[in-house]
Protein backbone atom coordinates (compact mmCIF):
# COMPACT_ATOMS: atom_id res chain seq x y z
CA UNK A 1 0.00 0.00 0.00
CA UNK A 2 2.78 2.32 1.30
CA UNK A 3 4.64 1.77 -2.33
CA UNK A 4 1.55 2.74 -4.61
CA UNK A 5 0.69 5.87 -2.60
CA UNK A 6 4.69 6.85 -2.96
CA UNK A 7 4.51 5.71 -6.65
CA UNK A 8 1.31 7.83 -7.32
CA UNK A 9 3.18 11.01 -5.39
CA UNK A 10 5.57 10.87 -7.59
CA UNK A 11 3.58 10.21 -10.91
CA UNK A 12 1.73 13.40 -9.71
CA UNK A 13 4.77 15.31 -8.77
CA UNK A 14 6.26 14.78 -12.18
CA UNK A 15 2.98 15.00 -13.97
CA UNK A 16 3.04 18.68 -12.94
CA UNK A 17 6.34 19.40 -12.44
CA UNK A 18 7.97 22.76 -14.37
CA UNK A 19 10.34 20.36 -16.02
CA UNK A 20 7.73 19.23 -18.09
CA UNK A 21 5.26 22.20 -18.85
CA UNK A 22 6.49 25.01 -21.17
CA UNK A 23 8.34 27.59 -19.96
CA UNK A 24 6.59 31.02 -19.17
CA UNK A 25 8.24 34.33 -19.88
CA UNK A 26 8.72 37.35 -18.04
CA UNK A 27 5.24 38.73 -19.79
CA UNK A 28 3.59 35.40 -18.46
CA UNK A 29 3.42 34.03 -21.90
CA UNK A 30 4.13 30.41 -22.77
CA UNK A 31 7.14 30.58 -24.73
CA UNK A 32 8.56 27.86 -27.42
CA UNK A 33 12.39 28.18 -28.60
CA UNK A 34 11.59 28.47 -31.98
CA UNK A 35 9.24 30.94 -32.17
CA UNK A 36 10.47 34.09 -33.93
CA UNK A 37 11.18 37.40 -32.31
CA UNK A 38 10.89 40.52 -35.11
CA UNK A 39 10.14 43.84 -34.88
CA UNK A 40 6.67 42.96 -35.41
CA UNK A 41 6.65 45.18 -38.78
CA UNK A 42 4.21 42.40 -40.48
CA UNK A 43 4.79 43.13 -43.76
CA UNK A 44 8.94 43.13 -43.34
CA UNK A 45 7.73 39.26 -41.36
CA UNK A 46 5.71 38.16 -43.97
CA UNK A 47 8.56 39.16 -46.73
CA UNK A 48 11.50 37.28 -43.74
CA UNK A 49 9.28 33.98 -43.38
CA UNK A 50 8.90 34.04 -47.35
CA UNK A 51 12.68 34.40 -47.90
CA UNK A 52 13.17 31.39 -45.75
CA UNK A 53 10.40 29.27 -47.53
CA UNK A 54 7.75 29.71 -44.92
CA UNK A 55 4.34 30.98 -44.17
CA UNK A 56 3.78 34.01 -41.48
CA UNK A 57 1.90 32.80 -38.12
CA UNK A 58 0.92 35.12 -35.64
CA UNK A 59 -0.27 33.80 -32.48
CA UNK A 60 -2.10 36.07 -29.68
CA UNK A 61 -1.31 34.57 -26.06
CA UNK A 62 -2.45 35.93 -22.51
CA UNK A 63 -1.03 35.73 -19.29
CA UNK A 64 -3.09 33.05 -17.50
CA UNK A 65 -4.67 31.59 -20.45
CA UNK A 66 -5.29 28.41 -19.69
CA UNK A 67 -5.86 27.19 -23.10
CA UNK A 68 -2.49 28.52 -23.98
CA UNK A 69 -1.15 26.83 -21.72
CA UNK A 70 -2.88 23.46 -23.12
CA UNK A 71 -1.40 24.10 -26.62
CA UNK A 72 2.16 24.88 -25.99
CA UNK A 73 1.72 21.99 -23.06
CA UNK A 74 -0.02 19.26 -24.93
CA UNK A 75 -0.20 20.52 -28.82
CA UNK A 76 3.19 22.61 -29.59
CA UNK A 77 5.59 19.42 -27.78
CA UNK A 78 4.11 17.17 -30.01
CA UNK A 79 6.84 16.12 -32.08
CA UNK A 80 4.89 15.77 -35.30
CA UNK A 81 3.18 18.63 -34.57
CA UNK A 82 6.47 21.15 -33.42
CA UNK A 83 8.42 19.60 -36.64
CA UNK A 84 5.80 20.41 -39.32
CA UNK A 85 4.61 23.97 -37.99
CA UNK A 86 8.99 24.72 -37.34
CA UNK A 87 9.63 23.39 -41.04
CA UNK A 88 6.88 25.57 -42.88
CA UNK A 89 5.99 28.76 -40.56
CA UNK A 90 7.54 31.55 -39.13
CA UNK A 91 5.13 32.06 -35.91
CA UNK A 92 5.44 35.23 -33.80
CA UNK A 93 3.89 35.36 -30.35
CA UNK A 94 1.77 38.64 -29.84
CA UNK A 95 0.56 39.54 -25.76
CA UNK A 96 -3.35 40.70 -26.55
CA UNK A 97 -2.61 42.88 -23.77
CA UNK A 98 0.49 43.60 -24.56
CA UNK A 99 2.40 46.92 -25.47
CA UNK A 100 5.24 46.25 -28.05
CA UNK A 101 4.83 48.17 -30.78
CA UNK A 102 3.33 46.40 -33.81
CA UNK A 103 3.10 47.86 -37.98
CA UNK A 104 -0.72 47.30 -39.52
CA UNK A 105 -0.26 46.36 -43.19
CA UNK A 106 -2.00 49.28 -43.46
CA UNK A 107 1.01 51.30 -42.18
CA UNK A 108 -0.28 51.90 -38.72
CA UNK A 109 1.58 52.10 -35.67
CA UNK A 110 -0.33 50.50 -32.71
CA UNK A 111 0.42 48.33 -29.92
CA UNK A 112 -0.31 44.65 -29.29
CA UNK A 113 -3.34 45.04 -27.13
CA UNK A 114 -4.73 47.86 -29.48
CA UNK A 115 -3.87 45.75 -32.71
CA UNK A 116 -6.23 42.73 -31.16
CA UNK A 117 -8.93 45.44 -30.78
CA UNK A 118 -8.45 46.66 -34.12
CA UNK A 119 -8.50 43.34 -35.62
CA UNK A 120 -10.96 41.51 -33.94
CA UNK A 121 -9.66 39.40 -31.97
CA UNK A 122 -11.56 38.27 -28.51
CA UNK A 123 -10.20 34.59 -27.45
CA UNK A 124 -6.78 33.58 -26.45
CA UNK A 125 -5.32 31.94 -28.26
CA UNK A 126 -6.17 33.15 -31.81
CA UNK A 127 -4.05 32.10 -34.67
CA UNK A 128 -3.46 33.98 -37.38
CA UNK A 129 -2.37 33.02 -41.09
CA UNK A 130 -0.85 35.52 -43.50
CA UNK A 131 -0.66 35.82 -46.94
CA UNK A 132 2.52 34.63 -49.17
CA UNK A 133 3.07 38.23 -49.85
CA UNK A 134 2.16 41.48 -48.16
CA UNK A 135 -0.92 43.27 -49.80
CA UNK A 136 -0.24 46.75 -51.51
CA UNK A 137 -3.25 47.87 -51.23
CA UNK A 138 -3.18 49.21 -47.16
CA UNK A 139 -5.45 46.34 -46.40
CA UNK A 140 -4.97 45.54 -42.72
CA UNK A 141 -3.85 42.31 -41.14
CA UNK A 142 -8.12 41.63 -40.18
CA UNK A 143 -8.73 41.48 -44.08
CA UNK A 144 -5.69 40.24 -44.93
CA UNK A 145 -5.65 36.81 -43.36
CA UNK A 146 -6.16 33.85 -45.10
CA UNK A 147 -7.21 31.99 -42.45
CA UNK A 148 -7.99 32.33 -38.59
CA UNK A 149 -7.99 29.94 -35.81
CA UNK A 150 -9.78 31.57 -32.82
CA UNK A 151 -9.44 29.04 -29.63
CA UNK A 152 -7.88 25.71 -28.61
CA UNK A 153 -8.22 22.52 -30.74
CA UNK A 154 -6.89 19.25 -30.46
CA UNK A 155 -3.60 17.82 -32.51
CA UNK A 156 -5.20 16.47 -35.62
CA UNK A 157 -7.57 19.99 -35.70
CA UNK A 158 -4.67 22.32 -34.99
CA UNK A 159 -2.40 20.40 -37.11
CA UNK A 160 -4.58 19.68 -40.29
CA UNK A 161 -5.50 24.04 -40.25
CA UNK A 162 -1.16 24.26 -40.53
CA UNK A 163 -1.25 21.58 -43.46
CA UNK A 164 -4.61 22.95 -44.88
CA UNK A 165 -3.47 26.61 -45.17
CA UNK A 166 0.64 25.27 -46.53
CA UNK A 167 -1.39 23.33 -49.29
CA UNK A 168 -3.20 26.83 -49.79
CA UNK A 169 -6.69 25.05 -49.10
CA UNK A 170 -7.85 28.61 -48.94
CA UNK A 171 -7.88 28.91 -52.58
CA UNK A 172 -9.27 25.66 -53.43
CA UNK A 173 -13.63 24.92 -52.90
CA UNK A 174 -12.30 22.07 -50.09
CA UNK A 175 -13.48 24.08 -46.98
CA UNK A 176 -11.47 23.72 -44.23
CA UNK A 177 -14.21 22.04 -42.33
CA UNK A 178 -14.23 18.96 -45.58
CA UNK A 179 -10.18 18.78 -45.58
CA UNK A 180 -10.46 17.69 -41.86
CA UNK A 181 -12.88 15.21 -42.02
CA UNK A 182 -10.71 13.76 -44.79
CA UNK A 183 -7.47 13.89 -43.44
CA UNK A 184 -9.08 12.11 -39.89
CA UNK A 185 -10.83 9.19 -42.29
CA UNK A 186 -7.66 8.94 -44.14
CA UNK A 187 -5.71 8.58 -40.28
CA UNK A 188 -8.58 5.97 -39.16
CA UNK A 189 -8.03 3.74 -42.07
CA UNK A 190 -4.16 4.01 -41.66
CA UNK A 191 -4.35 2.69 -37.85
CA UNK A 192 -3.14 6.15 -36.34
CA UNK A 193 -7.13 6.65 -35.05
CA UNK A 194 -9.12 4.76 -33.23
CA UNK A 195 -12.40 4.45 -34.79
CA UNK A 196 -15.35 6.82 -32.75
Amino acid sequence: MLKSTIGLALVAFFAISPAFASEVGEDGLHKQSWFSMTFRDIAEDIEQARSEGKRLVITFEQRGCIYCAKMHDEILSDAEVRNYLEENFMIVQYNMFGDEEVTDLDGETLTEKTASRKWGYVFTPTIVFLPEEPPSDGTTVRDAAVATMPGAFGKWTFLNMFRWVNEKGYESDEHFQTYHARIIQELRSEGRLDAE
